[in-house]
């Protein structure tokens, strides 16, 4: 179903790898101290501090090491056949922890890989948004932005070269929300470290995305009580969403395959004379949707950031999770914006994020924006090195709305032309919330693509997506470059994905 993995060679280590794993120890990097080196074999790894462990995993050597001033990194090797290929992982939220479930992954299909804590360790108390790392650390917050995944990056290189005796073939990055955002950021500022890149729901301009998505979403519903949502009325508006919009594409499947073509007012589930409000949106929990959906925008109307877009509401990772929460101020918006601005952005432990006001504190954003933002579009040096890089998003994303990597993609094409689509193509994916998740076909093999793309110069016309019910595939769908999208053909079963074709259609962004 997904593209299948691109032929290589395999690499067979030395005939002692504990013995070259051990030596590692001893490997001498810049500013940077291997803490240890062994060998893993019994197919188990227990991460530190969780209490279950990653299973079925091939016998690898670990390294653990700490660059100045506070950088935590791993690298994985395979013992047996390795691929030739280095595949650096990203991170999450405000990272924190090394993602060693992507490792994992990357470790299985053959591939050395790396991953990073971005330079600090994450409070659990933090729900994956603690900042209090960065109160006052500026270097820390450098770190987090970019010189970590970086640093990793470069000595994760060198250590596969000393274990393996020779350099790699191939480099690789993939992560997704954070992490498509450092994916971004190295694209941009290091377009040297890697051949292909896959960044999914990206988050690259940090700090619009934190003032104008997750505080913004959170001040639509918390700033007035009576504006916010109960959790149990998201099936409400995820139901009526579904009613008007849901059959556009030619059939009902509880997706929104074009959501800019759904233009539901949510002004029909306004309260009427006598109902049970439970049954119904008051006027301003109706302004609440409105305002999420039109995204912020400065006092000079110009869009701060994009809004959200219809589909995709219910569900545990939609809106219950990311703009509700199970009550005030428990929504993921609220979380990530709360520990940002009290720490990172004003300095105050006890400042209240609900004060911001954009446009009068906006410069306080613009100190960070240096380290944190990647939002140059010209990516010329990673294109002349011949590097390709594969964008997704999600079209029910509840976190990151969809319109914003839409927006840089056009961007770039601005920036490096009509040719933009040889070195760099965006796929949506209707119905998928945050990286995953929600009533569409969220499960494909970006990783295959991108090495395909870059290997065997074979660029990815569509990436098959399958959807699971229990465990079991019970829909197919291809994902397609934008601007085309899959077209039900009309004739067959609109759960196989043979049933498609990607086109173009004319549709115009707005609600």
């Amino acid at each position: 179903m997904a593209i299948s993995l691109v032929a290589v060679h395999p690499v067979v280590v030395l005939a002692q790898p504990g013995e070259s794993c051990r030596k590692l120890t001893s490997l001498r990097i810049p500013d940077t101290t291997i803490e240890s080196a062994a060998v893993i074999e019994d197919g188990n790894f227990n991460p530190p501090g969780a209490t279950n462990s990653i299973r079925r995993l091939p016998p690898f050597c670990r390294v653990t090491g700490i660059t100045r001033p506070a950088i935590g990194f791993e690298v994985w090797m395979p013992l047996g056949k390795w691929t030739g290929r280095f595949e650096v992982v990203g991170n999450g939220g405000m990272a924190g922890t090394i993602s060693y479930g992507s490792m994992a992954a990357a470790l299985r299909r053959g591939n050395a890989t790396a991953s990073t804590n971005t330079g600090h360790i994450t409070q659990p108390t933090g729900s994956g948004f603690d900042a209090s790392w960065s109160l006052n650390r500026p270097e820390l917050v450098e770190d987090f932005g970019h010189r970590a995944l970086h640093l990793t990056t470069v000595n994760g290189k060198q250590i596969a070269r000393e274990f393996y005796r020779k350099s790699v073939n191939h480099s690789y990055y993939v992560g997704c929300s954070k992490g498509g955002g450092q994916g971004l950021m190295e694209a941009q500022r290091y377009p040297g470290d890697f051949d292909g890149i896959v960044a999914g729901d990206p988050a690259y301009n940090w700090t619009r995305l934190y003032a104008g998505a997750h505080l913004y979403y959170a001040m639509s519903t918390l700033k007035d009580p009576e504006s916010y949502i109960q959790p149990a009325k998201v099936k409400l508006l995820a139901d009526a969403v579904n009613q008007a919009c849901d059959a556009k594409d030619g059939f009902t499947d509880g997706v929104l395959d074009d959501p800019l073509a759904c233009h539901f007012d949510p002004a029909v589930l306004a309260c009427k004379q006598g109902q049970d409000p439970g049954t119904c949106f008051t006027p301003k929990q109706v302004k609440a949707v409105k305002d999420i959906w039109a995204g912020s925008h400065d006092d000079r109307g110009r869009q701060i950031f994009p809004g959200l877009v219809p589909g995709g509401e219910g569900g545990s990772g939609g809106w219950q999770s990311w703009v509700t929460g199970s009550a005030p101020f428990h929504a993921t918006h609220w979380k990530a914006a709360d520990s940002f601005f009290r720490f990172m952005v004003m300095g105050d432990p006890n400042y209240d994020p609900m004060t911001f006001d954009y446009d009068r504190d906006k410069g306080a954003l613009d100190r960070l924006a240096p380290a944190l933002d990647a939002i140059d579009a010209n990516l010329r040096p990673f294109e002349r090195r011949g590097a390709k890089l594969i964008l997704y998003h999600g079209w029910s994303d509840p976190d990151i709305s969809p319109l914003n990597t839409i927006h840089y993609y056009k961007a770039m094409e601005q920036a490096t032309g009509p040719g933009t689509s040889n070195f760099a193509r965006l796929f949506l994916v209707p119905g998928m919330q945050h990286c995953g998740g929600g009533p569409g076909t969220d499960s494909f093999d970006a990783v295959s693509a991108i090495e395909r793309w870059v290997e065997k110069g074979v660029a990815p016309v569509q990436i098959v997506a399958s959807h699971s019910t229990h465990g079991v595939v019970d829909r197919t769908r291809p994902l397609c470059p934008y601007p085309q999208m899959a077209v039900f053909s009309g004739k067959g079963n609109p759960n196989d994905a043979a049933n498609f074709v990607c086109r173009v259609q004319q549709v115009t962004e707005g609600n």
